[in-house]
C-alpha cells in the first residue's frame, strides 16, 4: 500500500516523510491544481528526505493544452530536474480534442530517459478514459496515473476506479487514486475500488484546508489505516 502525500514546502515534505509517507508529490500552487516549483525548493526537498519524490511539471492552470513555447518551458525544467539526480516527475498533456498529445507527451520524456513518471489528472479531462489508458501502457516510464475516476472526488469515481485497478493489475502502470479521500471511509473506499495507491493533500493538511502545513497527526492516522489494510 503506497502513500503519497502532497508538499509544497521544505517542512511539509520533512512531516510528511517523518509521519508514515511514502514518496512525496511537490508542487507549487497547489489552489491551482499544482503547478512547477522553484529549482531551489526541488534541491532542498530532495536533499532533505529519503522518500521518493515526483515533482510537477506543469507550468499554468488554465488547462493541459500546451502550445509549442509552454512545451519548452517544460522540456527545459524537465532538464533542470533531472539534474538533481534522484527525481522523478508528474505531468499530463492533453490535445484539444480530449485525447493524450501523444507527440507533446514522448518531447518531454525523451528530456529524462528512464525517469518514472506519473500521468497527473489530466487524465480525469480525456474524452475516453479506457482508451487513454491503452494509450499510457505503451510508455515504459509511466509507472502511474493520478485519477478520481472522472468525476470531482475519488470517492464519487469508486466504480470507474475499480475498473481501471483491474485492468491494469499485474502491470507495470499502476492507478493511483486521489482527490477527496478523507481517513474517514478509507478503509471502504480501498476495499471496494482494490486501489493499492492512494494520492493524498487536503486532507493531510491542518484542519484539512489546502493553504496549510502537512499535519502529522493526519498522516499518521491515514498510515494507521492503511496498515490495517495489508
Amino acid at each position: 500500500m503506497l502513500l503519497e502525500v502532497i508538499a509544497t514546502t521544505l517542512g511539509d515534505a520533512v512531516t510528511a516523510e517523518r509521519y508514515g509517507a511514502d514518496r512525496i508529490e511537490l508542487i507549487a500552487g497547489i489552489a491551482e491544481g499544482g503547478l512547477t516549483p522553484s529549482l531551489g525548493l526541488i534541491e532542498q526537498v530532495r536533499a532533505a528526505v529519503n522518500i521518493p519524490v515526483r515533482v510537477m511539471i506543469r507550468p499554468h492552470a488554465r488547462s493541459f493544452v500546451y502550445d509549442e513555447s509552454e512545451l519548452r518551458v517544460m522540456r527545459r525544467d524537465i532538464r533542470h530536474i533531472a539534474s538533481v539526480g534522484g527525481l522523478s516527475l508528474v505531468l499530463g498533456v492533453l490535445g484539444p480534442d480530449g485525447t493524450i498529445d501523444e507527440r507533446a507527451l514522448a518531447s518531454l520524456l525523451e528530456e529524462a530517459p528512464g525517469v518514472p513518471v506519473t500521468f497527473h489528472r489530466a487524465f480525469d479531462e480525456v474524452t475516453d478514459q479506457l482508451e487513454a489508458l491503452e494509450v499510457l501502457l505503451g510508455y515504459p516510464q509511466i509507472t502511474d496515473i493520478l485519477t478520481s475516476g472522472g468525476r470531482r472526488t475519488a470517492p464519487e469515481g469508486a466504480e470507474r476506479l475499480a475498473v481501471l485497478e483491474r485492468l491494469t493489475a499485474g502491470k507495470p502502470l499502476r492507478i493511483l487514486a486521489g482527490s477527496g479521500l478523507t481517513a474517514s471511509g478509507l478503509s471502504d473506499f480501498v476495499r471496494d475500488t482494490g486501489v493499492r495507491r492512494l494520492h493524498f493533500g487536503s486532507a493531510a493538511r491542518k484542519n484539512g484546508d489546502p493553504l496549510r502545513p502537512v499535519d502529522a497527526s493526519r498522516v499518521t492516522e491515514i498510515r494507521r489505516i492503511l496498515g490495517s489494510l495489508k
